[in-house]
């Protein structure tokens, strides 16, 4: 019996790079946290939590950067070029939806 094998991913060769960005931005999140429990200026908040966007961003970009890369060129391979692109454009309009 062999294993199950775990798909590649776009993002599969910089894995943990992108588990170590997000464990970055989970601790920044918990200190926004802090920073409401010690009643810390609202501006000094907001500015920390515009940072915490500007990373999620760089991670999304990060990770569509890879889909482009490396899903989409596999689902072209496959014939599937035209529902990737729709799956990622989709994608980037609910990455870019704010407020």
């Amino acid at each position: 019996m062999t294993a199950p094998t775990t798909p590649a991913r776009g993002y599969t060769a910089s894995k943990d790079q992108l588990l170590a960005r997000l464990r970055r931005i989970e601790g920044q999140v918990r200190g926004i946290e802090k920073m409401v429990e010690d009643d810390r200026y609202c501006i000094d908040v907001l500015t920390q939590i515009s940072a915490i966007q500007a990373a999620l961003d760089k991670v999304g970009l990060g990770l569509l950067d890879g889909h482009a890369r490396h899903c989409m060129r596999e689902g072209a391979a496959e014939g599937r070029a035209d529902e990737m692109a729709t799956e990622m454009m989709a994608a980037v309009g609910r990455l870019m939806k704010r407020g």
